[in-house]
């Protein structure tokens, strides 16, 4: 009864670490940061953000069988500590290479979380014998990241206009130290150990290998990659694309909230959604196809309004659906190796993100348009040629 209580008590102390992580002063004014404060280009950032790629490709796997081997608590203790290093020392110095120490830092703390969290959470269930509640659970635990950002973008533009630029990365690191507090007093769930005798290595290999091993497990993991990479660049091109339309920076804040709370109502609702479709397979060809066609539209819009409901609809949509393929994935994974194949699929994404970064940075010095167009055709074409079928969707 005691140990019930005890992993109940973990999703809870679990949506509570969300939040606070989510809780980034500097989202909506990330890219003022950079090129006012720091007086870096567009394109030293975007740099800057291959470097933080390559690292979480690097760390991914490694950090993931840390998960798997000595406990993903202990993991995701030692990545709060990290994310509170990071943004530290990006403040202390507006100086272009010790800004790629900063990001290892960011990258080493990320992939120290990465599929400990989803992997804690859904260990915790399945040892409770509430397997079946998993994406509801795992859709407000995104829910509440989302949340924590929304409600910090606003204080952040108004940190950043009457304190610095500075301060929105340095006070970052507050809520950081409060979640790890939660995450000290969690209890780690039972999962199926790994004999002794295994080596670190093996623990490593087995992730990689249930990955090329499994089919299906392929074709979602492909889905999550092509259709996330996408969206994430809504995160990256919208400041701009509200600078150059002409909104003042001390509306980003909350504009950036409109697109917080958009990704909130979706993932909060996908299950209601999900029902206007006839089948799963569907919510998620329609979703991609929504996120593509907003980022065409935003390609096209010389309007601020439907601009920004274009920015809404197409980060909902696109990072909506990561719950859904997310649940659907653990489902062919074995609890041993769940950290570090999940750390596996985020090694991948990642590694393709970092290949695409400098494109997009030269197609942006290019043409901001024509990127957003680009990018939403991706979406729409990969939509049609995605092997996912109704089969692989299993709740």
């Amino acid at each position: 009864m005691k140990r019930a209580k005890q992993l109940q008590a973990n999703i809870q102390k679990m949506y509570f670490y969300q939040f606070l992580t989510g809780v980034h002063f500097t989202s909506a004014v990330l890219i003022p940061f950079y090129t006012d404060w720091a007086h870096i280009s567009f394109a030293q950032a975007m740099i800057l953000q291959s470097f933080f790629t390559i690292c979480i490709f690097l760390l991914e796997v490694p950090t993931g069988a840390i998960a798997d081997y000595f406990g993903r608590k202990t993991s995701i203790v030692l990545s709060c500590i990290f994310l509170i290093l990071g943004p530290a020392l990006y403040a202390s110095f507006a100086n272009f290479y010790l800004f790629f120490v900063a990001e290892f830092l960011f990258a080493l703390g990320v992939a120290l979380s990465s599929g400990a969290e989803e992997a804690l959470i859904y260990d915790s269930l399945k040892e409770l014998g509430e397997e079946k509640r998993s994406k509801k659970v795992f859709s407000k635990f995104n829910s509440l990241h989302m949340l924590g950002i929304t409600f910090a973008a606003p204080i952040g533009s108004i940190i950043a206009k009457y304190m610095g630029l500075q301060f929105p990365m340095l006070l970052s690191t507050i809520p950081t130290f409060i979640a790890l507090f939660f995450v000290i007093s969690l209890k780690e769930p039972s999962i199926n150990k790994q004999e002794e005798s295994l080596r670190y290595i093996k623990v490593i290999k087995n992730g990689f290998n249930h990955i090329l091993k499994n089919r299906i497990l392929k074709i979602l993991a492909i889905d999550f990659i092509i259709i996330s990479i996408v969206s994430y660049f809504i995160i990256w091109l919208y400041q701009i694309a509200l600078k150059n339309l002409g909104v003042d920076i001390k509306y980003f804040g909350f504009i950036h909230m409109i697109l917080c709370l958009s990704q909130v109502a979706i993932l909060g609702n996908f299950l209601n959604i999900q029902k206007i479709f006839k089948t799963k397979k569907q919510f998620l060809f329609f979703s991609a196809i929504i996120t593509g066609i907003s980022l065409i539209i935003s390609g096209l819009s010389k309007s601020i309004i439907l601009t920004i409901i274009a920015f809404a609809l197409g980060i909902g949509f696109g990072n909506g659906r990561f719950a859904n393929i997310s649940n659907y994935m653990n489902k062919f994974i074995e609890s041993k190796n769940r950290a570090t194949v999940i750390s596996s699929v985020s090694m991948f994404q990642r590694l393709a993100q970092a290949m695409v970064n400098p494109i997009v940075g030269y197609l942006t010095d290019w043409s901001l348009n024509y990127t957003f167009i680009i990018l939403g055709s991706i979406a729409i074409i990969f939509s049609f040629i995605s092997r996912v079928e109704e089969e692989h969707l299993i709740d």
